[in-house]
């Protein structure tokens, strides 16, 4: 598991104090990084082509309201590895309230061939350190 903790900026929040639903991917791709880590360091961001992950698919419950002025934890595991892809989840709470989960599937990907590849046995085993209990 990975976490990060945000602390809610004014920009966040709507009118109401309340954190707008559109920032929750914002966080939830903040919290991937370490995650991607994996395949290339964050300090090594290579060019596109040789980046081999794209992000197919996200989703979002919302279970509580979140605030500005207290921070958010965010955590992060692996939930499934597949052939192909793996799916990350997510955890938001906030003052002990798990507020928003999610879920971001994604592809290993050749941007040479525009297809999608296996993924390598090295990451694989670097992935399942990280699944969900």
């Amino acid at each position: 598991m990975f976490t990060i903790t945000v602390t809610p900026r004014f920009g966040d929040a709507d009118g109401l104090g309340h954190i707008n639903n559109v920032v929750l991917a914002i966080w939830f791709e903040l919290a991937r990084n370490s995650l991607l880590d994996i395949f290339v360091p964050y300090t090594k961001i290579p060019a596109r082509e040789n980046f081999p992950l794209i992000l197919a698919h996200t989703d979002y419950d919302y279970l509580d309201q979140m605030y500005l002025r207290t921070e958010v934890e965010i955590k992060t595991w692996v939930e499934k590895i597949g052939n192909k892809s793996f799916t990350v989840y997510h955890e938001a709470w906030q003052v002990g309230r798990l507020c928003a989960k999610g879920r971001a599937v994604i592809v290993y990907y050749d941007f040479a061939s525009e297809q999608s590849a296996p993924l390598p046995d090295d990451k694989r085993q670097s992935l399942s350190e990280h699944l969900l209990p």
